[in-house]
């Protein structure tokens, strides 16, 4: 009851602070709702934090690029706030944000009158944030493992922190982990467990508004395809004989294999259609659940541009049906995590078929 009181309390202070800071901002120009959503989701060399007084408050992040001219490293801060009549925003060394359709938000160069993409590693914001994701995922990874080295297993068990830690990757490895492979969940509850915290640990952090989250990474189908990806190659390369005969020559009838071989090739196609959904499924998932959040948040200024009262309404609406919404976000971060777990952990246990025993009857 203290923290929903607290909740509410702020609730309250909020609430009024809102339509005269949305009304403002009404005024000065309408609310692009498509250019709030995708400048969320999509990459760029800097990160937004917020505006105090008209004034973004950005961090900057590294540029690394090799262009014709050579290898470069500088601050993002040395391309222009404002584009200029090409729609880019010009940098040093004769390289440039491109404003065009095939290379938009993306660092380029004129090259004999041709926009080219020089090689790029720069530590761009979904960089950054896999960074922090990763360097999070090895502290709630080592404290434990640290523990476990220093103790015996009949010592009782840890509190705080490690002891929660220790609750949690149990729970997986019991209900999703061991429950899929039986006999063989130790051979790979690491890779499992991995992706299972990663992909936690970027959700949640896509959640928090503030450095170090804010950041969209399971929202990235690049992100997303890498995974994906792990887990196709896990399956696979450790795939039984069986499973692979099961491919190329399921136990159908011969007519559904030869002359025309319909069941392997849907076994073949199979193959790639279930790393297709691990990717679709978290990319798709994540991504709603942070438009729809950020939907809500702009109806307030698109509630103002139309009727000030009616902008008053609805900013009650839109701050209560945030909140539920950023409640429901973490219940789904938890939940996207698992069922990527599970279903990587199904696809590898299918791979694991051994040969059937011929009938005693």
């Amino acid at each position: 009851m203290k923290y929903i009181r607290q909740i509410l309390f702020a609730l309250l202070i909020l609430i009024p602070a809102l339509p005269a800071a949305a009304h403002e901002e009404g005024e000065k120009e309408g609310v692009d709702l498509q250019e709030v959503l995708w400048g969320h989701i999509k990459d760029s060399y800097h990160w937004h934090i917020t505006d105090i007084g008209g004034k973004p408050i950005i961090i900057h992040l590294p540029v690394i690029v090799k262009s014709s001219t050579g290898w470069h490293v500088f601050s993002s801060s040395k391309f222009a706030e404002e584009a200029d009549a090409n729609g880019n925003k010009p940098g040093p060394y004769g390289l440039y944000i491109s404003g065009s359709e095939s290379h938009a938000n993306k660092i380029c160069e004129m090259v004999d009158g041709q926009e080219v993409r020089p090689i790029d590693i720069s530590i761009t914001k979904t960089v950054a944030v896999l960074f922090i994701d990763a360097i999070i995922l090895l502290i709630c990874v080592l404290i434990p493992a640290r523990w476990c080295r220093k103790h015996k297993v009949d010592d009782p068990e840890p509190k705080g922190f490690t002891g929660f830690m220790n609750m949690f990757i149990m729970y997986i490895y019991d209900d999703v982990v061991k429950s899929s492979l039986g006999k063989e969940a130790d051979k790979y509850a690491p890779y499992l467990l991995t992706c299972f915290f990663f992909i936690f640990i970027a959700n949640i952090l896509g959640v928090v508004p503030f450095p170090p989250g804010g950041g969209n990474l399971t929202g990235n189908i690049a992100c997303t395809c890498f995974l994906a990806v792990c887990t196709f190659l896990v399956t696979n390369f450790t795939g039984t004989k069986e499973y692979w005969k099961e491919v190329f020559w399921p136990p159908v009838p011969t007519w559904l294999k030869v002359p025309v071989p319909l069941m392997p090739v849907i076994e073949i196609f199979s193959i790639f259609t279930k790393p297709l959904a691990l990717m679709i499924r978290l990319f798709a998932n994540m991504m709603a659940g942070h438009a729809i959040a950020i939907s809500l948040s702009c109806i307030i200024f698109i509630m103002f541009a139309l009727n000030f009262f009616a902008g008053v309404g609805m900013t009650v609406v839109s701050v209560l049906m945030s909140v539920f919404m950023m409640l429901l976000e973490v219940l789904v971060c938890f939940i996207q995590a698992m069922v990527f777990t599970m279903l990587s952990a199904v696809f590898i246990s299918l791979a694991h078929v051994h040969e059937h025993e011929p009938s005693k009857d």
